[in-house]
């Protein structure tokens, strides 16, 4: 209680310096709020590169996958030999062993007629391997020959394409001068990798693909019997396939994913460069401030110390600035990307949104970038003699 009563007879002098010279609090404020929203954009898209490419990945219904070990990502994956599956269903808990193949084309977007990247997808319609309630329900469709859906949230205009289908009518388009044929929609979302994703049985896949072998797949989703652990049969699968396959679980798989883009994808350090460049600013733009803001009250300070107030209550009144700055420049930093994130949604169909999680980093990166800049703002108050004021 001694503490806050304190604390309520203090005076606030950090703020009555701020509030005093208006223009200059606005800038600083302008400052934060400018490197708070350059850093939300910077993690917004970040999170928009995982999500987005690791939607496929948690999309499947496997606990665990095989891939080749030269795959290095959703969209190059290279092919193994389709007999490791039935190599694999000889390993005790596993239940089934299925095959996926994936591919990117280019087609032409039925409604524009302008060529774009799509990711092709195909399995055994006999035995549903995608936690996609859209497309197992459309089952019969993908077992008709050149039959396909089509992701309703893929990146470009197909709102008439959509349209049509919700009517009962079927588009047909061009793939690799093959006419195929659009009679469903599902929603997965666009990535960086690929505008949308196209979704069949895998004898249309391979019509799409005529030069991939049936026997050489991309993926094996292997699901285990009741009572038996993921990483107990992933391990008796490494002991027992050849090297020419990787094993992973299904969790395995999504950070397998996300590794990529993190470390090996240029994309993933350049938001991550982006987020130390935004820190930098609000760093220097504050250090300028509080240094200003000292070097304009030098003086005052000084008397301060000949009153004997010491260095600790001098720097708590710096400290104070820095705190308040940090927490007025974070609101307007918080609230701009709200409607960017929304914008930049619209724009490009990545999942970009605000998350509880990514405010409150970005308040403590806030808070340390004002801190950083209050103590070396503070360099020169420590050192100053008040003898050498007057």
């Amino acid at each position: 209680m001694t503490f806050i009563q304190e604390l309520q007879r203090r005076t606030p002098l950090g703020w009555l310096q701020l509030s005093h010279h208006k223009s200059r609090l606005m800038v600083a404020l302008s400052g934060i709020a400018f490197a708070d929203v350059l850093m939300f954009m910077q993690l917004g898209f970040q999170n928009a590169l995982y999500d987005s490419n690791t939607s496929l990945n948690r999309a499947l219904l496997a606990d665990i996958i095989l891939i080749n070990p030269q795959s290095r990502n959703m969209q190059n994956l290279t092919t193994f030999s389709r007999r490791r599956l039935l190599q694999a269903e000889d390993v005790p808990g596993v239940k089934s062993a299925e095959a996926m193949y994936i591919g990117l084309i280019t087609w032409k977007n039925p409604q524009t007629r302008r060529k774009t990247t799509i990711q092709a997808v195909g399995f055994n319609p006999d035995q549903p391997v995608l936690n996609i309630p859209e497309v197992n329900n459309q089952i019969d469709k993908i077992k008709l020959p050149d039959n396909f859906v089509f992701d309703r949230a893929a990146r470009g205009e197909y709102d008439q394409v959509f349209k049509q289908i919700d009517a009962g009518q079927t588009v047909t388009t061009e793939v690799d001068k093959r006419t195929i044929s659009i009679s469903g929609g599902f929603k997965l979302g666009a990535s960086f990798g690929a505008d949308g994703t196209l979704i069949s049985s895998d004898e249309n896949f391979l019509r799409l693909f005529p030069r991939r072998l049936p026997g050489s797949i991309s993926l094996g989703l292997i699901n285990l019997q009741p009572g038996y652990e993921p990483k107990q049969v992933a391990e008796a699968l490494k002991s027992h396939l050849p090297d020419d396959v990787k094993i992973l679980t299904r969790a395995e798989y999504i950070k397998f994913e996300e590794d990529y883009w993190k470390t090996e994808s240029p994309i993933g350090f350049i938001f991550s460069l982006g987020v130390a460049m935004g820190f930098m600013v609000g760093v220097i733009i504050v250090y300028q401030v509080l240094s200003t803001d000292v070097n304009a009250h030098i003086k005052e300070y000084a008397t301060f110390k000949a009153m004997g107030y010491g260095n600790s209550y001098l720097l708590g009144v710096i400290f104070e600035e820095a705190v308040i700055m940090a927490v007025l420049g974070f609101l307007p930093g918080f609230i701009i990307p709200l409607g960017m994130y929304q914008l930049a949604a619209n724009a490009t169909n990545l999942p970009i949104y605000m998350t509880a999680v990514r405010a409150l980093t970005v308040f403590l990166l806030t808070v340390i970038m004002c801190t950083i800049s209050g103590t070396i703002a503070t360099r020169k108050l420590q050192s100053a003699d008040p003898a050498d004021m007057f």
